[in-house]
């Protein structure tokens, strides 16, 4: 049974977040931007209506955000009362409270990713690393993971680029997971993710480690001005591979992009390279592609940016890119995060797509340092 502390602090935290997000501006602006939607012609344009049907939505969701732990915090505040008048049992007071706790702290979260980027959908690229077939193998149990992870969050799954590796499991995928703050959520899973178990694939039954990298950029859309020189763009084709019959080894659908990038800040030069395998139609492949060059473009500027506040930050942590960032030790029963200490024997659970409580200690630690 909850205490009356319990209760004032929840109390205290929705009052808190009236106070930081300013709800009552935001219902003022809600029905200003939805005034201008119904003016004459506001379809006229369709790129930015889409841009301002948008906006209302995202004003309107931290309304309706707020609005639900409120209700929720006073269904609780009522509970407690009737509990005192024997209306009510224990387990009922408990269960209000576990609703608007989880309520509150889903919004806090939110409240976090305030960056322009963070309310994107997600690109997230998935690499075997040395290691042969364990490898591969790990790089497709973690496609499985973040697919079973977007399922369980409501959100929706591409698969728009998969090389299938010789014998089993993956050498590279590409997904594309849409919805609300996908990128917000997701940002904190780039990097290397380490796999130790006694491998199916080795006969001696030893204990290996393999490791897989995930890259993860946010999905632009044609809103977000990105520079692309058509001059450094080279295409080449070729036959998909994978589900589809007779008919995919036949065309060549598949479309493979080179970019030679050329850093504005530093000069270097690299060589960006997409696959897109996403359908047999070989200039919607192109088209998604481009999109997807546009995202590795954005996604660039983005980190030079976050590198320069880093260098101004004196005493901050510098973000780093592409480190070892998790370990998945199935003998042990134990994943451990290695920048925030989080961890849990739930290897069968995080395994099945529940790392929430990785997302969520990533973005608790990410957002004090932003704020240190």
């Amino acid at each position: 049974m909850i205490t009356q502390e319990q209760l004032k602090e929840i109390q205290s935290r929705a009052d808190s977040i009236n106070r930081y997000l300013d709800i009552d501006s935001k219902r003022i602006q809600l029905e200003e931007e939805e005034l201008r939607t119904q003016a004459p012609g506001f379809w006229d344009d369709r790129t930015r209506a889409e841009a301002q049907m948008k906006l209302v939505k995202g004003i309107k969701r931290w309304i309706d955000g707020y609005t639900e732990v409120r209700a929720l915090v006073d269904e609780c505040a009522l509970a407690f009362d009737y509990y005192k008048e024997e209306i009510v049992t224990e387990e009922e007071v408990d269960e209000a409270y576990a609703k608007a706790i989880a309520a509150i702290e889903d919004l806090e979260l939110k409240n976090m990713l305030r960056a322009e980027e963070d309310s994107m959908d997600a690109v997230l690229k998935i690499n075997s690393g040395a290691g042969g077939t364990e490898a591969q193998d790990w790089a497709q149990m973690l496609m499985r993971m973040y697919m079973r992870w977007a399922e369980t969050n409501g959100y929706k799954c591409v698969i728009s680029n998969l090389q299938e590796a010789d014998d089993a499991g993956i050498k590279t995928c590409t997904l594309e997971i849409q919805g609300e703050m996908a990128y917000g959520y997701l940002k904190g899973e780039n990097g290397v993710h380490r796999l130790v178990r006694v491998s199916p694939y080795n006969a001696q039954g030893k204990r290996m480690t393999s490791f897989a990298s995930v890259f993860v950029t946010p999905l632009v859309d044609d809103t977000i001005e990105v520079n692309i020189e058509p001059a450094r763009i080279s295409w080449d084709t070729f036959r998909s591979s994978g589900a589809g019959g007779q008919n995919v080894n036949k065309v060549e659908s598949g479309v493979r992009l080179r970019y030679q990038y050329k850093d504005p800040y530093t000069g270097e030069e690299e060589e960006i390279l997409i696959e897109n395998t996403e359908t047999r139609d070989q200039p919607k492949n192109k088209e998604n592609a481009m999109r997807l060059l546009r995202s590795m473009l954005y996604d660039k500027e983005m980190k030079h940016r976050m590198e320069e506040q880093a260098k101004v930050e004196a005493g901050k942590k510098k973000i780093e890119w592409g480190s070892q960032i998790r370990s998945y030790v199935f003998d042990d029963r134990r994943v451990k995060d290695h920048r925030t200490g989080c961890q849990t024997s739930d290897v069968g659970g995080v395994m099945d797509g529940k790392i929430d409580a990785f997302i969520k200690a990533y973005l608790m630690e990410f957002a004090a340092e932003g704020a240190g």
